[in-house]
């Protein structure tokens, strides 16, 4: 007995293995996926550190310019000589050595970074017993130690 042309094509439907789309005509193969799905990572790789944090750390050496501290906001607040820049940067302006020290502010603490002309000074400074902490780059404030006075000239 022949088969009918609709025929053929349920039985040619009957033996596929997409045999589940009964509604859509066989059009050829369907293409499934060569590698499984990946998924997804929740805090993947990220963006490399900032090397934020403290780069001079207390009685060490400063010049003007050096980087005292790297920090996102301010952890820590300019002292004496120093000065903060746009990204709050805390540096030196005069050598010296780094101190830091808290002091109360409004109703709890601040923490300060100071450089201190010398080794044994100490910070927050009383300025009224000490008087103000100056630096002058060419000027010799203490010529008794180098010998001779800073007015003098050599002939």
């Amino acid at each position: 007995m022949p088969l009918s042309p609709p025929l053929f094509r349920a039985l040619d439907m009957a033996y596929t293995p997409f045999s589940v789309l009964e509604f859509c005509p066989p059009t050829g193969s369907i293409r499934t996926a060569t590698k499984r799905a990946g998924g997804s990572v929740r805090n993947h790789g990220g963006s490399p550190g900032k090397r934020l944090g403290v780069k001079k750390f207390s009685d060490q050496y400063v010049i003007p310019g050096n980087i005292i501290v790297r920090q996102r906001g301010t952890q820590f607040h300019p002292g004496q000589h120093v000065k903060m820049g746009r990204d709050h940067t805390l540096y030196a302006t005069v050598p010296g050595y780094v101190r830091f020290y808290k002091e109360k502010w409004m109703r709890g603490e601040r923490k300060f970074v100071g450089v201190v002309l010398n080794r044994g000074e100490k910070l927050p400074r009383d300025e009224q017993a000490l008087g103000r902490s100056r630096f002058f780059g060419l000027v010799n404030l203490n010529p008794s130690t180098m010998g001779t006075s800073p007015l003098t000239s050599h002939t």
